[in-house]
């Protein structure tokens, strides 16, 4: 990874953000995150609802956390899961560029419909 004095570049940056958008890309690993978000889970307890074997969850688990999504503990015999919200807030941040335009077109909406409910309006008090 490129840095610069500690501060990830705009390529690097882009990288992750690429990188976190594959992860994604995949269902099973949005539903082990979706589980995350909860709390912790050890690997049994998130593969309960997959018909997956537990090397297969195991293997789903490794990419979150390569991703940096998920972080794995220490707790006596047990290593729970537990998600790492920080590449998702990247997302969040990435897609934000977006927000005024999909505000321009529910504003737009809005008026559609404004508009549609007052003709319909009109034409109940003709009839």
């Amino acid at each position: 990874m490129e840095t610069i004095g500690g501060t990830m570049t705009a390529s690097t940056a882009e990288q992750r953000l690429s990188e976190t958008f594959a992860v994604l890309a995949n269902s099973t690993r949005r539903a082990i995150l979706a589980r995350l978000a909860q709390g912790e889970a050890t690997v049994n307890q998130l593969a309960e609802p997959f018909a997956l074997t537990l090397p297969a969850v195991s293997k789903h688990i490794k990419v979150l956390a390569r991703a940096g999504l998920v972080v794995r503990g220490h707790r006596g015999q047990y290593r729970p899961c537990a998600i790492d919200a920080m590449p998702l807030e990247e997302v969040l941040n990435w897609a934000e560029q977006y927000r005024p335009i999909w505000e321009a077109r529910f504003d737009r909406m809005n008026d559609y419909l404004t508009r549609l409910g007052r003709q319909q309006e009109a034409s109940k008090k003709d009839d």
